[in-house]
């Protein structure tokens, strides 16, 4: 069993290559939410008291970044745009070995210190920490280049791939996790039970619809179509969880469902970061690692797509040398 499971390890790991743009553009959308949080909010709202809460920001028991400095709103302004520059960088897709430690402990930092924050910063800080297994192992400059193309030598880059390839996996299910268990908290909330749950959000002076609209769907948050829509963000949280067991061919239909769900979450409520670190979630969990985006897509500097390597008489000789060598060693490993 062991050795059916290595050999389908190592034909996991040299026939793909974990490190595309679509990691990359999910990377970017997450970082671009700390960013908007951190930019538009001035740090007397990210760190304020709450109730039998009397330290801010919160430095017990962490690490935060915003614990380096004087509890003094001068200072945790000046660390506060500190972050909103490096999460720029992040955003750029520069240098992911690097940039992917300081997404985390930004993310960290933010989850850990500040009050005011939602469930947009909980999953961008998981999110980071899950991907660092991935950003370590990417050796490219910028996270929208195509991936490396380049012969597996040894073990060591088979092994790198593999890693970044069992993160990707447990990313999935880590999201898939995610809409289920949004799904069991709601089946337990009687107002989510009786369908009136989207009509008390969106009816909520201060965390619902803004007055026009409210205005303008009231006729139906006050029909019986209401239950519909609760009942309906139920059935689409768990079939979201179910994508985790699809086929890949019908991921795409499932991505574009839910990102129409989170936008219209953002128009609606105005939770804009939220939706946007949804979106780089889902683009993790139901976009192929495969099917980069075109637009995105940065070709190496060494050649263009459209032309053919060039090879000397030695460069041919040794790429068909390397070529048999691992011909050979997929044939030995299924040989045994």
């Amino acid at each position: 069993m062991f050795k059916k499971i290595s050999i389908y390890a190592y034909n996991l790991g040299v026939s793909n290559s974990p490190w595309t743009n679509v990691y990359g553009f999910a990377r970017t959308l997450l970082a671009l939410s700390l960013l908007l949080t951190l930019s538009l909010n001035d740090a007397k709202i990210l760190f304020r008291p709450a109730s039998g809460i009397t330290e801010f920001p919160s430095c017990t028991n962490n690490i935060s970044i915003f614990c380096i400095v004087p509890n003094d709103y001068l200072y945790l302004n000046i660390v506060k745009w500190v972050c909103v520059c490096l999460l720029i960088l992040v955003a750029s897709g520069w240098r992911p070995q690097i940039t992917g430690i300081i997404h985390w402990y930004i993310a960290y930092s933010l989850q850990v210190s500040a009050m005011t924050i939602d469930g947009g910063e909980q999953v961008n800080a998981v999110l980071s920490l899950l991907l660092l297994p991935i950003t370590l192992t990417d050796s490219r400059k910028w996270h929208w280049q195509a991936p490396i193309q380049k012969e597996i030598k040894s073990d060591k880059e088979i092994v790198k791939r593999i890693i970044a390839i069992v993160t990707f996996f447990v990313i999935r299910f880590q999201i898939a996790i995610l809409y289920l268990h949004s799904t069991v908290a709601k089946v337990f909330n009687t107002e989510w039970i009786d369908g009136t749950a989207v009509y008390y959000y969106l009816a909520d002076p201060m965390l619902g619809l803004p007055p026009l609209l409210y205005n303008l769907v009231q006729p139906i948050l006050s029909s019986p179509f209401v239950v519909f829509a609760t009942w309906g963000t139920l059935v689409l949280q768990i079939c979201l969880f179910g994508a985790l067991f699809v086929p890949e061919k019908h991921w795409n239909k499932f991505l574009i469902i839910a990102l129409v769900f989170h936008e219209s979450i953002a128009v609606m409520l105005g939770l804009i970061s939220f939706s946007i670190t949804m979106c780089g979630a889902l683009i993790l969990y139901l976009r192929p690692l495969d099917q980069e985006f075109k637009l995105l897509k940065k070709q190496n500097l060494t050649h263009s797509k459209n032309e053919p390597l060039n090879f000397n008489t030695m460069d041919k000789k040794s790429a068909v040398n390397e070529s048999a060598d691992i011909d050979r060693s997929v044939y030995t490993c299924r040989k045994i």
